[in-house]
């Protein structure tokens, strides 16, 4: 069914925004300095791997932070989309540091289950716990920003996944203090890595579709076809383009094939047909080539452009697009 895009997002000011992420910034710079120093001086793995998600975290957020500003800039003869895109190149790159990072320690984390070192129970649990403050404050700050912006989610589900490691840590900072059960540090690393991967590989394929050119997720293709066959004087359409420009920004290029009525109407019908792709999935930016019925492309693929194929039984000279 359609999506409907003419319900507005709560936008959040974007001074706002900024205040809030450089706060996150600060804040897990701090902790990824004393949960490395931490680690180092109790020998455990596990909270090292929490101050390397947490680095990890702060140079995602640094990434965000670039891109927020970069991606307000206006449309210009460089960049005749506008800037907005480099948000969705942001969350790629934190996804793919996520990934990396999960792979490095499930190495490291194996390595270290052949011969567990001693760790200083004691140290583990309460940079655990000062990490797990951080992580809530982090992920506090941006819960709201991310429900409309995928480069802050990516940030947000970088600081949940901290959260729950740092309840791990401090698991395992527990279990070393009262049963000397050194192999559960390591254990505990490989499950925080597990579930890195777990999460970054589940949301990676938002950004990559979208750089791919694909169609927004929440727009049926079928149902936007079907709803402009639907307009009176549209005998069919091909060369169909379904992109996102931005994030929020969905678009649509496609040939449209007109009746002997509506090719002597054709402004009242491209004005319908826009109404119908704005109101009905949130289309504001479409680029319609119109064509007589008499003379449209034969054999024309629905979705793309083959050059080989749809060859056009008009006269090249005759006009024949709007936009």
């Amino acid at each position: 069914m359609p999506h409907d895009h003419g319900q507005a997002h709560a936008h959040m000011d974007p001074a706002s925004g900024d205040r809030r992420v450089s706060l996150a910034i600060w804040a897990n710079a701090l902790l990824t300095v004393a949960q490395i120093l931490g680690g180092i001086l109790s020998g455990s793995l596990a909270l090292i791997a929490d101050a390397l998600h947490n680095f990890s975290d702060m140079a995602s957020l640094v990434i965000a932070f670039a891109a927020r500003k970069i991606a307000r800039r206006p449309a210009d003869a460089r960049m005749t989309f506008g800037y907005g895109r480099i948000e969705i190149v942001a969350a790629l790159i934190n996804y793919t540091t996520l990934i990396l990072v999960g792979v490095y320690l499930i190495y490291e984390g194996g390595m270290r289950m052949i011969d567990p070192p001693e760790v200083a129970g004691w140290t583990v649990v309460i940079l655990g716990g000062v990490a797990l403050a951080v992580d809530t404050l982090t992920a506090g700050l941006t819960w709201s920003m991310q429900k409309d912006s995928v480069n802050i989610r990516a940030l947000f589900l970088h600081n949940l996944s901290d959260a729950l490691a740092s309840v791990a840590v401090i698991i395992g900072g527990t279990l070393i203090i009262l049963y000397d059960l050194r192999w559960v540090d390591p254990a505990i690393t490989i499950v925080i890595a597990l579930y890195i991967l777990y999460l970054a590989l589940a949301e990676i394929g938002g950004p990559i579709r979208t750089l791919m050119l694909g169609s927004p997720p929440d727009i049926d293709s079928g149902a936007v076809i079907a709803a402009m066959r639907r307009v009176d004087g549209v005998e069919d359409v091909h060369h169909v383009h379904l992109w996102q420009m931005q994030e929020h920004v969905a678009a649509l290029d496609c040939h449209v094939v007109l009746t002997d009525d509506g090719w002597t109407r054709m402004e009242a019908v491209k004005a319908e047909l826009k109404d119908a792709l704005e109101a009905g999935f949130g289309i504001d930016h479409s680029s319609l080539e119109f064509e007589s019925i008499h003379n449209a492309h034969q054999d024309a693929d629905l979705f793309g452009h083959d050059s080989g194929q749809g060859k056009a039984a008009r006269p090249v000279s005759e006009p024949t697009w709007e936009s």
